[in-house]
């Protein structure tokens, strides 16, 4: 399987190092042959890209035997807003909105996401309401992260 996720890496990387706006997020192999490839970009990627990538992709798979039989089946797409955040570019991508951050021990911390370093993010929390509202910024370090998602507010 790690083996596969490299090589599938390799082609991926190749497919969108014409684009250096784009970045692979992570690729997921079931047992059944389901391969789902995320893609981002600092400003997004739009949809004709996906297919694009994918119809590609989809090819250079079969064409090296990856699969025997051509027994798998392929997803190109970006994350959305329910997949975590997984490298740094994500991070830097989504400055200054809203995030949830649950750390390693459980706790559970909300608010605008507004610095991002190689080590750690700044999120800042806004706790109470009116005269009582009061601003509390948080450092929480990387290796305490277990997830970081996207919150939208309205």
């Amino acid at each position: 399987m790690e083996q596969s996720i490299e090589q599938l890496e390799q082609k991926i990387n190749s497919l969108i190092k014409d684009d250096n706006s784009l970045f692979l997020v992570e690729i997921k192999i079931r047992p059944t042959n389901n391969i789902k490839v995320f893609i981002d970009g600092d400003q997004g990627i739009n949809i004709d890209k996906l297919v694009q990538y994918n119809r590609r992709l989809y090819k250079e798979i079969e064409e090296s035997h990856m699969f025997p039989n051509g027994d798998f089946s392929l997803e190109v797409s970006s994350p959305g807003l329910d997949e975590p955040l997984k490298s740094l570019r994500q991070y830097l991508k989504n400055l200054d909105r809203n995030v949830e951050v649950i750390e390693t021990d459980g706790n559970k911390k909300e608010g605008k996401l507004l610095s991002v370093s190689g080590e750690a993010i700044i999120i800042e929390e806004e706790k109470g309401h009116g005269k009582k509202k009061e601003i509390v910024q948080h450092t929480i370090r990387f290796d305490n992260i277990k997830t970081t998602k996207i919150q939208i507010k309205f």
